[in-house]
């Protein structure tokens, strides 16, 4: 058994019905999935400071954290990695128009409509919280045994 978990941040850009996505880019099984930009909260680093953060970094926008709501909680255990705590939150707004700033870790950023989401190929985890924006649940479990 994990003696930690990781806390990540996943970020919700919502404009006019669409959430933006990027492709990742990996020498896992998720090379080529679409996932929400997210990130690890690192030492010293309060949540929304990470969230701020990894939207800079990833997508190149500016967000006040005053403008982040938590939108759901993931506590996620299995596929092979740390069992982690994911928080999930909305921006409701941002400035700057998102771009690709990690292309070593990004093959490309798309929107899609929130009722158009690429099911067969985004990552569950990340389905999960946008799934919870858009129904309001709050918090939610993957990998435990029941």
């Amino acid at each position: 058994m994990t003696d930690r978990h990781i806390v990540d941040v996943h970020i919700l850009l919502v404009r006019g019905g669409d959430v933006l996505l990027s492709k990742r880019r990996s020498d896992d099984e998720f090379d080529g999935l679409w996932h929400l930009p997210a990130g690890k909260v690192e030492l010293g680093e309060s949540a929304t400071a990470a969230a701020v953060r990894e939207a800079g970094e990833e997508v190149g926008v500016v967000i006040d954290p005053a403008d982040l709501r938590l939108v759901h909680t993931a506590h996620v255990v299995g596929s092979g990695r740390e069992a982690r705590l994911g928080l999930f939150f909305h921006a409701s707004r941002w400035g700057g128009e998102p771009v690709n700033r990690e292309p070593d870790k990004s093959y490309e950023l798309q929107w899609f409509s929130l009722d158009g989401l690429p099911e067969d190929s985004l990552i569950r985890y990340s389905a999960a919280g946008i799934d919870a924006y858009s129904t309001g649940l709050t918090y939610s479990e993957r990998g435990w045994a029941r």
